[in-house]
């Protein structure tokens, strides 16, 4: 079988204990459901690249759309479940090829699967006799309206003696929690898709010159990442000049003048896991003195993030340090006026810094798991990976301040796995520092 997918480098065996992890947790009264992904069409007939679902790829790694997976602790003939396609000679024709349910079954290891078209008649029967249903409401409406309508079906027959589920619980408060904690196999994905960027950073960084266009850049990074069989984990993003100023910047159409920084907000994304790296560096090869002061600034908001990022500590810890740092240098810069303390307390500094300065990375790129349990951040743990990624944005527009610093707009950041008694460094092998990023484009 040549679909896609199933080189995901993690073994049917891993996956099947994901699922029993996720059942035991669920209890043995429950049912878990989860459709894939839908396709979506970009215009008329055309579609956009498939994506599967990530919580289905995380438990199953099975790759194709118009897919169900359900998961049934305790049941007799068979816990988990698969709803597919059916071969198909004459659409795999046109698509490509399917697993279709025998295949799934032996390729993914599976207790059973079914014909996507059966769904309708044996769902509600695996719905009666359970308590609580597990399911993401909410994402997928059409679906929603599905279940509920399954559901019903197994309500009408309780004069019949039937015992529908009667507690509907949101999937994510298990899930999430289980993907937020990377094991090893997940660890070394994460490890190739930073390999991945790291070289297509170094790529566009050595192709840059006065007069390139932003889509050029683009183009020789995302030309890395197909070469080595990824793709881009989110929009790239590449800003010259002014255009780095604005975060989630897309149009990529403009020009890097001489002068110019140039920022790439850009990670590749290899069997379903993202990697997410910026850096900033000057079009020309050199930063004049206002940018590396800046850019300097913003590699210490980095270095003092990253001393927190350890088990025990607050995960806003790293936010806090990097604000502060952030805060202290604008002050010494004489774009903030004051006191440091006032400055931080009252937000001053957001004229700058106006993002926080990282985020959970797996199989999205911003991945799920929560930020703060009750009320409060939560701690660091080993096995979570997020980004740290300070920034300083003063704009073109800005005639309060001096000339010298308008229209510059930075941000360095990197991939962070906490270990056992501190970090590693995933995307650690690329020029981060003033010194290194000029001897890179020398």
């Amino acid at each position: 079988m040549t679909t896609a997918g199933i080189a995901s480098q993690i073994s049917a065996k891993a996956y099947a204990r994901r699922r029993k992890q996720l059942m035991r947790m669920a209890g043995d009264d429950a049912i878990l459901v989860l459709p894939s992904a839908n396709e979506l069409i970009r215009s008329r007939d055309t579609h956009y690249p498939y994506r599967q679902d990530s919580d289905l790829w995380y438990l199953t790694g099975f790759p194709e759309p118009e897919a169900v997976l359900v998961l049934v602790p305790g049941r007799k003939h068979g816990e988990t479940l698969l709803f597919c396609r059916e071969r198909d000679l004459e659409r795999e024709g046109w698509d490509g090829p399917r697993f279709g349910p025998e295949g799934a079954v032996e390729a993914f290891g599976l207790d059973d699967a079914y014909p996507i078209a059966d769904l309708d008649d044996i769902l509600p029967g695996l719905l009666e006799g359970r308590s609580r249903v597990y399911y993401h409401f909410g994402r997928d409406q059409e679906f929603d309206l599905k279940l509920i309508g399954w559901l019903n079906r197994v309500r009408a027959m309780v004069r019949q003696g039937a015992q529908p589920p009667h507690e509907f619980l949101e999937l994510g408060h298990l899930l999430d929690e289980m993907r937020l904690f990377k094991d090893r196999d997940e660890l070394k994905l994460m490890q190739r898709a930073a390999d991945i960027s790291v070289q297509a950073h170094e790529v566009a960084m050595r192709a840059a010159r006065p007069g390139v266009r932003e889509y050029e850049l683009q183009a020789e990074l995302e030309r890395v990442f197909r070469m080595h069989d990824a793709e881009p984990a989110y929009g790239s993003i590449v800003g010259a000049g002014a255009n780095a100023c604005v975060l989630h910047y897309r149009a990529n159409n403009g020009v890097a003048r001489d002068g110019d920084l140039v920022l790439i907000d850009a990670g590749a994304e290899f069997r379903g896991y993202a990697a997410d790296i910026t850096r900033t560096f000057p079009v020309s090869g050199r930063f004049s003195a206002p940018q590396r002061a800046l850019h300097d600034l913003v590699g210490a908001a980095q270095a003092a993030a990253l001393a927190q990022a350890r088990p025990g500590v607050a995960y806003e810890a790293g936010h806090n340090a990097a604000v502060e740092t952030l805060t202290e240098g604008l002050l010494k810069l004489g774009l903030l006026k004051g006191k440091l303390e006032k400055n931080i307390a009252d937000g001053s500094y957001r004229r700058y810094y106006r993002h926080k300065t990282g985020h959970w990375l797996g199989l999205d790129v911003h991945d799920v798991g929560e930020y703060r349990i009750e009320g409060e951040s939560r701690l660091l743990e080993p096995g979570m990976v997020f980004t740290i990624e300070p920034g300083l944005y003063v704009s073109a527009d800005d005639t309060s301040v001096d000339p010298k610093w308008r229209g510059i707009g930075i941000r360095t950041e990197d991939d962070v796995l906490v270990t056992k008694d501190g970090y590693q460094v995933l995307t650690d092998k690329l020029a981060r520092s003033a010194d290194e990023i000029e001897a890179l484009m020398g």
